[in-house]
């Protein structure tokens, strides 16, 4: 999941070498930790959310297979 929210990521923003992804797992749940520079974190969100959106359904279609839930949170 890491690889390919890294590579969605980075073709979005100005700066995708700024682009740092940690990944903490449970057992049954996974948390992504995005961290992007300042002037992309609106990139990343999109308009009213929608481009964030669209990156958490592709990311829970993905991890449907796995049977793992996965959480994608952008930090500041």
């Amino acid at each position: 999941m890491k690889d390919l929210t890294k590579h969605i990521v980075q073709a979005l923003v100005d700066h995708p070498e700024q682009v740092a992804i940690s990944e903490v797992e449970g057992k049954q749940s996974t948390v992504l930790e995005i961290k992007v520079a300042k002037e992309d974190i609106g990139k990343i969100i999109g308009k009213q959310g929608r481009t964030a959106q669209a990156i958490r359904t592709i990311l829970n279609a993905a991890s449907a297979k796995a049977k793992k839930r996965t959480i994608m949170e952008i930090i500041e």
